[in-house]
C-alpha cells in the first residue's frame, strides 16, 4: 500500500526559512516524478517545484533563487522528497502538497496536472 505524509508545514513571519518533507513508502518510486504544488484559498492550485529521478530541478517563476527541491532514493520502497523554502513571503502562504507520478515531462506544471499519488497536504502560514 503506498503511503504519502508530508512534515513540516507551520507559521512563520516573512523572510524566514521553513523546510518541508514528504516521505512515500510502498512502492520503488526512485525513477518517477516528484514534486509539491500549492493552493492557496480562493486561489488555484499552482505548481511549485519537481524532480525527476536522476535529479533535474525544475521550479516555478515565483519560488526560482527561493526554493529547492531534492529527494532521497537510498532506502528501498521508501522515498523522501524535500521543499527547503527561504526567504518567505506572505504570498507563499497556502497548503503544499507532495505529488508523484511518471508524467512527462516532468515539471510542476505537468505533475500538478496528473499525480497518481499525493498527500494530504501541509499548511505553511507567512505573515508580513
Amino acid at each position: 500500500q503506498v503511503k504519502v505524509v508530508e512534515y513540516g508545514g507551520g507559521s512563520l513571519q516573512a523572510g524566514g526559512s521553513l523546510r518541508l518533507s514528504c516521505r512515500v513508502s510502498g512502492n520503488d518510486f526512485s525513477g518517477y516524478c516528484m514534486g509539491w504544488f500549492r493552493q492557496a484559498p480562493g486561489k488555484e492550485r499552482e505548481g511549485v517545484a519537481a524532480i525527476d529521478g536522476a535529479g533535474l530541478t525544475t521550479y516555478a517563476d515565483s519560488v526560482k533563487g527561493r526554493f529547492t527541491i531534492s529527494r532521497d532514493n537510498d532506502q528501498m520502497y521508501e522515498n523522501t522528497l524535500y521543499l527547503e523554502m527561504n526567504n518567505l513571503k506572505p504570498e507563499d502562504t497556502a497548503v503544499y502538497t507532495c505529488a508523484i507520478d511518471q508524467v512527462l515531462p516532468c515539471d510542476p506544471v505537468s505533475l500538478t496536472l496528473v499525480h497518481n499519488y499525493w498527500g494530504q497536504g501541509t499548511q505553511v502560514s507567512v505573515s508580513s
